[in-house]
């Protein structure tokens, strides 16, 4: 029979199991760490701990301090005064509400990795002795997801550091050179089409609901050079709507495999061409309203329209010098700034290599097409013939074309006969075959005056582009040298036709060519049979390393003896406005962003080596998000913070950052960092207001 303990004896083995939970801990502040940045002043942070752990006795003297207590608590207090210590080794300092923090996270360790010296020593930003860190585990985590992902979104209350964080982190890839620019927007649903009832201009009407990214900025940066900064167009600030506007009309013809076709005219998936030749798919298609719109001009003649958000990628002679990278620039960047001194200020980029068209059959050898177009006679009503002084290129001509025999009619003519055949003798009908293959390319019967390349032959593989214009420049064409200067390429032909086709055919092997008329009237006949009849259309030419221009021997080395022709090149030379036009923008798959305009221009609407900082994201719509996530450009990171809690969207329309958290959930390379309450680094109070709205909306159900 089991004998129960008495009350003593109860009491007494109580208080041996309470004895045996208490514990002991001592710690020893080094000397070289003064007391009070360790207690505070006036004991501040010692009293902070003490009313997190009323149940321990905490006591110091001199420089050590104990805890007696549960042994639970004490290993606790042995933590968090270790985890100061790491704190104050670094230089930074312990504030109340980082003792607080500390406490709160060593009592929520389970599964955590970081510690409290972690989150509150990692310095991301220091500015005017003010240094900018994580002061959650939240947000530490909020910024490694930063460092770690291309795109970030930080969902929590107001007062969490979402935006202020994400400022410091692309100020800190600025200033590091990891980015060439940053970009700053939130979408002003207030301002909205009301913008008009505002007083001043246009960036006077959208300050305020700009207002708290400059006030970060001035936080972070020296406040004189922010103005220069943002003239530069190293930083953009701008409401979400004016963002999206880097648009051409919809009547602006963009390369395709297939030739050229009207921007508007692009889908989703289909093909166009990007600068190294190449075919790349477009990702998304933005139709932009009616817009102002913008000439932009070069040099050489070639232009396309454009409105004033439009990005160009361009360089000046100084960041040539200086080895610096490819900057972007809006057209409304650059209008009045596009002179330095006596040159002009922005180099355009060229074509890395010749446009890749899908090779065609075609009737006739490209070369002889050239040749014939130069210096041949295809009237039609007579035999076809050609004009040289050059044997080699009879030959070329003659062997090129099958069934075909040149025969000279004395000096430089050469008729092109049909040589005869079996079926010549059974009475059957007699076709020339170079007349079949000109009557098939709608040719036969065109004057020097109007001949022209056929279709199938400029939208045809490089190497048939090529063989053409060799023919051509074999003929009308030639070497121009000049003292200390490289050579440049000239060709003359009457035809305007022919002449926009040459040009085509060097801008899409990555040259460049510069046309000017030279008037019949007036002019000289010199050799001529009587007077000029027509003007001439004269084409300087400068064509890429490695693309030769000439067949024919004489020329060809010529051509080479005088160092070849430079480096072709084209400089912004005007922009100017245009009037009002419907727009759309186009994003492209290519690495750099750059698709092919009108004139075989280089242009792009992504945003490229940029750090973008969408704020208060939770007044977007589904549409605006898409179009916002779809800019990215290659090596640059978004950040998109708001709170889904305080939506301000009109009625009925639903908040483009509750869709996306559905949509890219568990994406690669996209995370989700959601702050709480207990984030909140403002007064205290606010991560109270915020927790009772939650209650609230909890019990209402919302």
């Amino acid at each position: 029979m089991t004998q129960t303990p008495t009350r003593a004896q109860q009491a007494a083995r109580q208080e041996d199991r309470q004895q045996a939970r208490q514990a002991q801990a001592r710690f020893t502040v080094p000397a070289k760490h003064p007391m009070v940045t360790v207690l505070g002043s006036g004991d501040s942070l010692l009293r902070v701990i003490e009313d997190a752990f009323p149940a321990t006795d905490i006591h110091v003297r001199g420089n050590e301090v104990s805890a007696t207590g549960d042994r639970a608590e004490v290993a606790l207090v042995q933590r968090l005064f270790d985890e100061m210590m790491l704190v104050l080794r670094t230089g930074a300092p312990m504030t109340e509400d980082a003792v607080e923090r500390s406490i709160a996270m060593l009592r929520d360790e389970e599964g955590q990795s970081e510690t409290p010296a972690e989150v509150l020593t990692q310095n991301i930003l220091s500015n005017r002795g003010r240094t900018i860190r994580p002061k959650t585990l939240n947000q530490k985590r909020y910024v490694d997801a930063i460092d770690k992902h291309t795109i970030v979104f930080g969902i929590g209350p107001a007062g969490t550091g979402k935006t202020y964080l994400a400022m410091a982190k692309a100020v800190q890839a600025l200033q590091s050179k990891q980015v060439n620019r940053i970009i700053l927007t939130r979408p002003a649903v207030e301002a909205g089409e009301r913008l008009g009832f505002l007083p001043g201009t246009l960036y006077e009407k959208i300050d305020p609901y700009l207002r708290p990214l400059y006030d970060a900025l001035h936080d972070m940066l020296d406040p004189d050079s922010i103005p220069r900064l943002m003239a530069a167009g190293t930083i953009e600030v701008a409401p979400l709507a004016y963002m999206r506007g880097r648009s051409q009309p919809i009547f602006t013809n963009v390369l395709t495999p297939d030739g050229w076709r009207p921007i508007g005219d692009l889908q989703v998936g289909d093909l166009v061409i990007g600068s190294n030749g190449e075919p790349t798919p477009v990702l998304g298609v933005y139709p932009q309203g009616e817009r102002d719109i913008y000439r932009v001009t070069a040099q050489d003649g070639s232009w396309t329209l454009c409105c004033g958000e439009h990005l160009w990628t361009v360089r000046t002679r100084d960041d040539k010098r200086r080895n610096k990278p490819w900057r972007v620039l809006e057209t409304q960047e650059m209008i009045g700034n596009l002179r330095a001194a006596h040159y002009r200020r922005y180099e355009l980029p060229m074509l890395t290599a010749p446009v890749c068209f899908p090779e065609r059959e075609v009737p006739l050898d490209p070369y002889v097409l050239g040749l014939l177009l130069g210096d041949g006679c295809v009237s039609g009503h007579r035999t076809p013939s050609f004009t040289t002084a050059d044997p080699e290129l009879v030959s070329a001509l003659e062997t090129a074309v099958p069934g075909v025999k040149v025969r000279s009619r004395g000096g430089y003519d050469y008729l092109i006969n049909r040589m005869p055949t079996p079926r010549d003798a059974e009475g059957g009908l007699l076709t020339h075959p170079l007349k079949q293959a000109l009557r098939t390319l709608d040719l036969l019967g065109s004057k020097s005056y109007s001949k022209f390349v056929p279709d199938n032959y400029l939208f045809n593989s490089a190497d048939v582009r090529l063989a053409v214009l060799q023919g051509l420049l074999d003929t009308d064409g030639g070497p121009v040298t000049q003292k200390d200067r490289t050579c440049r390429i000239q060709y003359t032909t009457t035809s305007i036709l022919l002449r926009d086709d040459v040009i085509a055919l060097v801008q899409s092997l990555g040259g460049v060519a510069y046309t000017r008329r030279r008037m019949a009237e007036g002019r000289n006949p010199s050799t001529a049979r009587g007077a000029h009849r027509r003007d001439a259309h004269i084409i300087d030419i400068r064509l890429p390393e490695g693309i030769e221009p000439f067949r024919l021997a004489r020329k060809r080395d010529k051509y080479h003896e005088a160092g070849g022709g430079g480096r072709p090149m084209r400089f912004i030379d005007s922009i100017e406005p245009a009037g009002r036009e419907e727009t759309v923008c186009i994003q492209v798959a290519a690495e750099d962003s750059l698709y092919v305009t009108q004139d075989y221009l280089l242009t792009h609407n992504t945003l490229n080596d940029a750090f973008i900082i969408l704020d208060e994201a939770q007044n977007t719509s589904p549409e605006q998000m898409k179009m916002f996530l779809t800019r990215l450009g290659f090596d640059s990171k978004i950040v998109i913070t708001g709170d889904v809690t305080q939506v301000d969207l009109p009625g009925g329309t639903k908040s483009g950052l509750r869709q996306v958290q559905q949509i890219l959930e568990g994406v690669e390379d996209v995370h989700f960092a959601r702050l709480t309450s207990n984030d909140v680094v403002r007064h205290k109070l606010v991560g109270r207001i915020v927790d009772a709205y939650e209650k609230y909306d909890s019990r209402e159900g919302k």
